[in-house]
């Protein structure tokens, strides 16, 4: 009996898509074409997120937004130009960012090498209906998307983790070597859904080098 129960179990689980080995293309300038990734939890007292992303842009655009039902910029990575960071254009960039609820403290790591700490205060906790999306930046919770913030490139490797993830650990990402998956985002098994024009092919190099 408590095999069974087990199989029906394992039959009800939804099978997550693997995209390792794949990259998500947003091809054009465009105020609709976007992904939004759906969280594993949202128990958010501190986080992770990382991803590494290709682009010619020369102009500012989103990476990661994330928005609650009280403010649509709840957590957000984007990319001002012209920036202090050596974001040359058509090559890959990893980045990953780190907060902790209990100290406030934000930091940015950029292909292996650790930015200033800084204190950004948050209204996390998040603990109900966060909307992550990836290839537009949000002006409201899900929406208000503008066509000069959208993303034209790749992105790849997108994880989430509910906690801060030791410096250690980042490197290993950086370098494309093993990480403990995302426990909230998990590029090996993505809870998505793409809307628009978004391709999904098989990536070019996504290491840092």
């Amino acid at each position: 009996m408590m095999l069974m129960i087990i199989r029906l179990i394992l039959m009800m689980s939804p099978i997550l898509p693997d995209l390792s080995g794949k990259m998500f293309v947003f091809p054009q300038e465009t105020n609709t074409a976007h992904v939004k990734l759906i969280p594993a939890n949202v128990n958010l007292q501190s986080l992770t997120v990382c991803h590494r992303s290709f682009t010619d842009l020369k102009r500012d655009h989103s990476l990661f937004s994330l928005s609650s039902p009280s403010h649509h910029n709840e957590f957000l990575v984007f990319m001002s130009w012209p920036s202090s960071l050596d974001y040359a254009p058509n090559k890959w960039h990893s980045i990953c960012t780190t907060w902790n609820s209990s100290s406030g403290l934000v930091q940015m790591w950029f292909n292996g090498q650790p930015l200033v700490i800084k204190y950004i205060p948050f209204t996390l906790p998040l603990t109900t209906n966060p909307i992550i999306i990836v290839g537009q930046e949000q002006d409201s919770h899900g929406g208000g998307f503008a066509i000069n913030q959208c993303l034209v490139g790749m992105m790849c490797d997108v994880h989430m983790w509910n906690y801060e993830v030791s410096p250690c650990e980042i490197l290993k990402y950086m370098k494309g070597e093993g990480v403990t998956p995302g426990n909230v985002l998990n590029w090996a098994a993505l809870n998505y859904q793409s809307i628009g024009n978004v391709l999904i092919k098989d990536k070019q190099s996504c290491i840092l080098s």
